[in-house]
């Protein structure tokens, strides 16, 4: 049985999703066909109820919560891995209501977690995210959201950081940052669904065990990422969570929901959002 999935060329999610998609696990009798775009792009896509499995930003997932049902598999949480918020010019937090700031999407989890932090800040237009540095250095915007590779170069552009909204999460909640999550189609029978979580843990298992095994493909879409960059990007997102979401992790993720209700910013859903 063949299954669209869709995932972003990131060091972090080709590294976990090759096993699966190049069959070098066994995955019960699936195919996979992948779909690899920008999270934003895969965001939509997750609206548009494309794909049977998709990556996508927890901002955006509790917008189609009634599609789509979280795997315990394949999350991107942790600690000292959220976004940045970064500029060309020495500024204070006090000042970022003011700011027009650059952001990776909408629905990105960095912008619910700016969003949450600064309701007030609302001059934003949207980027495609490996665009914002040079965005910022152009003076097109007076700061930007930085997520992944980028968080780990903007300094060697003399980019300054305004404020780590992953330490401000840390601070205000002691839990690790939920940034995004794998989700299965709600039509698809549960014990599909089942097979599909039991073949992506199987897929991060064997990537963390077997981390040679998928440079070759991690490299294919991280050709202008210098390598140690790509390493640092992977041990920063793919850790304990990865493999399974535990109490832990549900309890992240069920917090920043409750946040982002509390703000206005996302819709009530009475749904479960795990898969059973």
């Amino acid at each position: 049985m063949q299954i669209t999935i869709g995932y972003s060329t990131c060091p972090n999610d080709t590294f976990i999703f090759d096993a699966m998609v190049h069959q070098k696990i066994d995955t019960e009798g699936l195919t996979f066909l992948p779909h690899l775009a920008d999270v934003e792009e895969l965001n939509k896509k997750a609206f548009a109820r494309e794909l049977d499995v998709t990556k996508l930003s927890y901002f955006a997932y509790a917008h189609c919560v009634n599609d789509y049902v979280l795997l315990d598999a394949g999350s991107a949480l942790g600690n000292n891995n959220g976004p940045l918020l970064i500029s060309k010019v020495k500024i204070y937090p006090d000042e970022i209501n003011n700011l027009r700031i650059a952001i990776p999407g909408k629905h990105t989890t960095a912008n619910l977690l700016l969003s949450t932090a600064f309701p007030k800040a609302t001059n934003k237009q949207e980027y495609l995210f490996s665009d914002i540095v040079d965005v910022i250095m152009s003076n097109e915007a007076d700061a930007g959201l930085i997520i992944h590779e980028t968080r780990f170069t903007y300094q060697e552009k003399g980019l300054k950081k305004i404020i780590d909204l992953g330490e401000w999460w840390e601070t205000e909640t002691k839990l690790p940052i939920p940034l995004g999550g794998i989700v299965v189609s709600r039509n698809l029978k549960p014990e599909l669904q089942q097979k599909i979580n039991r073949v992506m843990r199987r897929s991060v298992e064997f990537a963390q065990k077997n981390p040679i095994a998928s440079l070759d493909y991690v490299r294919q879409y991280a050709k202008e990422m210098n390598e140690s960059v790509m390493m640092q990007h992977i041990h920063l997102y793919v850790n304990d969570f990865t493999v399974d979401l535990g109490t832990f992790g549900k309890r992240a993720i069920n917090t920043l929901f409750d946040k982002a209700r509390a703000n206005g910013v996302i819709p009530e859903f009475k749904q479960s959002i795990f898969i059973s």
